[in-house]
């Protein structure tokens, strides 16, 4: 700023737009007000369904979204000018003051100067009046003059540039929409810029030459501002890609430096805030950041041509990285595309590319049997972070069959990853059994088929479930959905569940999410024009088909893994008593449903119970105590009920000992829960299996039997409580509706002849 712009500065064009902007405010405080509590209120509250239940809702909370941006954006470029302004203000009048002082007290004035000032005698003696006594002044008064001079000038020249530096780069954080970032005062938002140019000074020494202490100063200011939109950008872009990665792999290798124990603690912090910092950079879509992304991408095959971490490729770097935080989806798929096309080519049955005793490079503190050499897994982790880029990588190929049935009707991504690709283990001494891989994939997955991140604060069993945005499931996810259904649940299903171990859990969540689509499919709604849709209506528009055969097989899959059996037996079993409790046996209509609901729950149920038992005696032997241990142990699926809680539509299921999130998601036929959830959730396990644990010589049949009787007997206990006091339960009992709920889960269960889905698993 020139000294005489600031000397005479009125800034009423700065008052101005002050003024317009806290009118602005104003007018967008009552349209977010009318966006958040009326038009997103009543969407919530609307009893929609098909389309509107999911397109109309998804604009209306994107919508009331945009408003609230568009409030926080006003209202930090209003404190901004309102800041700039007044202290500019401050800044002329303090210049006034000082040259005021200088006339009086040292008869020395101030003028323009070109662009600059010059200092000059206020009144010469010659010219004074008679009488007149004028102060004296020396060089030293003149030299304490400009030192003022200028320093009033800097600082309002700062808070000039300062303000329009924060202005730029919240303006050009979202070329259309508006920008998240949201400031108090412009001060915040400055020092966030300065903050994050200081740590790039520091970031960009060789990472060798950091101290212990330095590296703390740097985790410390990227894990305070993580989520902060200007220092995230201002940090990546100054840091610049290549030096990311090249900082990162430095300070993770082991073996650069002096050993240090205390070294390795840091490291693993870093990782966690420069990953999650940088994530935040790349939702900005400012041109420096697509310049930045794109850059990054092409570093992905490349050797960083460097010392550190056994000179490791931008992909191995990166992906370590992005474990953590939220990265831009056209990132994430951009990256993805050419990480696995880069994998195809390179990633060979005969020898490990990324795993290799030639990679000496450890780049993860996180995990014990993952040292971060693989980038698939990391990609992974990102996707699980992020459902609509995962949602969006794994996407159903465009088609117009209702179900998936052969392969041409699946992701190539999604295939690769699930059937082609070699995986190896990345532990550290090289443990086969270790492929953590398969983890991540489900982590991936999950986010795609539920709408949530894996992690997500609402699975963590701690964080309330925002009512009206429960069932997150499109479309789009649906058409994941039916892919993983089909690969899982095709001819290599039962080799894949169990030879990807570390999935099974993830397959049992998603199984548990579309609980309501598998019995709608497994009724044979789906498949016959004839059946009432309305037994089992749609939650959103677009429900994944299955068809009524791929359900069967996909169940019978999942029934044998004992983890996955537990989460989606539970999911059934809250499901079918929803069904009841919103058809209450009062009418002919409800009657039919009710029926039709207990039936597909004894068919769904015999599906499960009977591939887990036949897979237990396959793995461990027909007459083995391990097989009874195992049956008996999967008779313990009650427990998963322990804690369950109903809230806007949805089931929140714990799963005790998972590896991932602690709640699975199922839907329901009700808001809330009605006397048939309220009579069972909570109810102590049955505990006619666990003899099978005390006695370790009982026979197969008789762990089969006690099995069997106790979900029948949890069947039975349904149907009673549902008929209880009902007119309907006479023609239930001359319908012989007991008798054929035995007969639909017995004969999907003990009876072999019967036997139904995918056989089990055996080890080659």
């Amino acid at each position: 700023m020139k000294f005489e712009a600031l000397l005479h500065g009125n800034f009423s064009s700065l008052g101005k737009a002050v003024t317009d902007w806290t009118e602005m405010i104003d007018k967008l405080e009552s349209l977010k007000w009318d966006a958040e509590e009326v038009l997103q209120g009543r969407a919530k509250k609307a009893d929609w369904a098909g389309e509107n239940a999911t397109v109309t809702r998804e604009f209306v909370t994107k919508t009331a979204k945009e408003f609230g941006d568009a409030y926080n954006q006003a209202v930090t470029i209003r404190n901004i000018l309102q800041d700039t302004r007044s202290e500019l203000i401050s800044y002329r009048d303090e210049l006034k003051r000082t040259i005021s002082t200088a006339q009086k007290e040292k008869n020395l004035t101030v003028v323009p100067s070109g662009k600059g000032w010059t200092i000059q005698m206020n009144i010469h003696p010659d010219r004074a009046g008679k009488g007149v006594d004028l102060p004296e002044h020396n060089q030293a008064d003149m030299e304490d003059l400009s030192g003022d001079i200028k320093r009033i000038v800097k600082n309002a020249t700062e808070s000039d540039t300062s303000a329009a530096q924060v202005l730029r780069m919240l303006t050009t954080q979202t070329p259309y929409g508006f920008s998240e970032a949201y400031y108090q005062d412009r001060d915040h938002a400055a020092k966030a810029i300065a903050d994050a140019d200081k740590i790039v000074k520091l970031a960009k020494k060789d990472p060798s030459d950091l101290t212990n202490t330095q590296l703390v100063q740097i985790n410390t200011a990227l894990d305070n501002y993580k989520d902060d939109p200007l220092f995230a950008e201002r940090f990546a872009t100054g840091l610049g890609p290549k030096k990311t990665l090249e900082f990162w792999a430095g300070v993770a290798d082991p073996y650069q430096g002096s050993y240090d124990p205390g070294r390795g603690d840091i490291a693993k912090k870093l990782q966690k805030s420069l990953g999650t910092t940088i994530g935040t950079a790349t939702l900005s879509d400012s041109s420096g950041m697509q310049v930045w992304e794109s850059k990054m991408v092409e570093l992905g095959p490349q050797r960083l041509e460097i010392d550190h971490a056994g000179n490791p490729q931008g992909f191995q770097v990166m992906s370590n990285l992005m474990r953590f935080g939220e990265y831009d989806k056209t990132f994430l798929t951009n990256y993805g595309n050419d990480l696995i096309a880069y994998d195809k080519k390179h990633n060979s049955k005969d020898l490990p590319y990324w795993t290799s005793n030639a990679d000496t490079a450890d780049l993860n503190f996180y995990g014990k049997s993952d040292r971060g050499r693989d980038p698939m897994n990391g990609f992974l982790e990102a996707l699980g972070h992020n459902p609509e880029a995962s949602t969006d990588f794994f996407a159903a190929p465009p088609g117009e069959n209702d179900t998936v049935d052969r392969d041409s009707e699946v992701n190539e991504n999604l295939k690769y990853l699930t059937k082609e690709r070699v995986w190896r283990s990345d532990a550290p001494m090289g443990d086969p059994d270790k492929i953590v891989g398969y983890d991540k994939l489900g982590h991936a997955l999950e986010s795609a088929t539920t709408g949530y991140a894996y992690d997500a604060p609402e699975l963590n069993g701690k964080h309330p479930m925002v009512p009206g945005s429960a069932d997150r499931r499109t479309a789009e996810t649906a058409g994941v959905m039916e892919q993983v259904a089909y690969i899982y649940g095709g001819e290599d299903g039962p080799k894949l569940i169990h030879e990807q171990e570390s999935i099974s859990d993830s397959l049992g969540r998603m199984g548990a999410a579309y609980i309501d689509d598998i019995n709608n499919s497994v009724s044979g709604i789906s498949d016959n024009a004839g059946h009432d849709p309305s037994e089992f209506p749609a939650k959103y528009q677009g429900r994944a088909e299955f068809g009524n055969q791929g359900a069967i097989d996909f169940l019978s899959v999942l029934g044998q893994d004992e983890k996955s059996h537990g989460i989606v037996t539970t999911a059934e079993h809250v499901y079918s008593l929803s069904v009841l409790d919103d058809s209450p046996a009062n009418s002919d209509a409800h009657y039919q449903r009710g029926k039709d609901a207990l039936l597909t729950d004894a068919e769904v149920r015999g599906i499960l119970d009977h591939s887990r038992v036949q897979q237990a005696e396959t793995t461990y032997g027909a007459n083995s105590e391990e097989a009874n241990k195992s049956i008996a142990k999967s008779g313990e699926w009650g427990k998963y009920l322990i804690g369950t809680g109903v809230a806007a539509g949805v089931a929140m299921v714990p799963v005790p000992g998972s590896t991932g999130a602690a709640i699975a998601l199922a839907p329901v036929a009700t808001e809330a829960a009605g006397e048939m959830l309220n009579t069972f959730l909570g109810q102590k396990v049955d505990e006619a299996v666990d003899d099978a644990n005390s006695d370790p010589v009982e026979k197969t049949q008789d762990a089969r039997r006690k099995f069997f009787a106790a979900g029948a007997d949890d069947m039975g206990k349904a149907y009673d409580q549902y008929f209880k006091d009902s007119r309907f339960a006479d023609k239930a009992d001359d319908d012989d509706l007991d008798r054929d709920l035995k007969d639909m889960y017995y004969g999907t269960g003990p009876n072999e002849d019967k036997y139904r889905g995918r056989p089990p698993y055996k080890k080659d």
